[in-house]
């Protein structure tokens, strides 16, 4: 069976990576091969995770680096693994057009809130579900979204919601919403979209 060659890209603790990984596990990515880990971090904990699982990792500083160096070094990454597919999986930098242009409904990111609700510039991590509960919304959810130019705007392929409880920080909420909605439709659009990619 044939299967996309992907990366995913990350910064942090990679709890997304691990809701794919676990699927992956599961049989749920038949048409998904997970070939790189890329961290704009050295010493995310999702690097670990990706060498548990035995993906090859790889680390492209964002910090003291400018972005188009930055951009070369995770491009070339990406060309020598021959990667057809990127998952953003609470990957924290912002990608150029040039970069997005160069892998057109390729790239996946996932949002924790149901956009275009809290979404774009300075909407990520904590801060999106800070923003939830100042404006008093009772339903918030995650997104999966292909990635273009404007951040957060590209065209949304799957959205699950879910409640806003009496009570909830930004950090019960942030659990929530990874919990019952990101880790479940992550792997599902990742599914998706290779099942695209494959029949073009």
């Amino acid at each position: 069976m044939s299967r996309v060659r992907t990366a995913v890209l990350v910064s942090g603790g990679g709890t997304n990576l691990q809701a794919l990984i676990d699927a992956k596990n599961a049989g749920k990515l038949p048409h998904v091969e997970f070939c790189a880990v890329i961290s704009s971090r050295s010493d995310a904990y999702a690097l670990e995770r990706g060498e548990k699982a035995g993906i090859p990792v790889f680390v492209a500083e964002r910090k003291g680096n400018t972005q188009e160096a930055f951009e070369k070094e995770i491009l070339s990454i990406l060309e020598k693994e021959k990667i057809q597919m990127i998952v953003l999986a609470g990957f924290m930098s912002i990608l150029s057009e040039d970069f997005v242009k160069r892998y057109p409904r390729r790239i996946l990111n996932v949002h924790p809130a149901l956009l275009p609700a809290f979404g774009g510039k300075g909407y990520y991590g904590l801060h999106v579900h800070e923003a939830a509960l100042a404006r008093g919304v009772k339903v918030t959810g995650a997104t999966v979204h292909y990635v273009n130019e404007i951040a957060d705007g590209g065209e949304i392929i799957l959205q699950k919601a879910v409640n806003v409880e009496p009570g909830d920080t930004p950090v019960t909420l942030q659990r929530r919403v990874m919990e019952q909605a990101e880790w479940i439709i992550l792997p599902q659009a990742a599914e998706m979209a290779a099942n695209e990619i494959l029949s073009q």
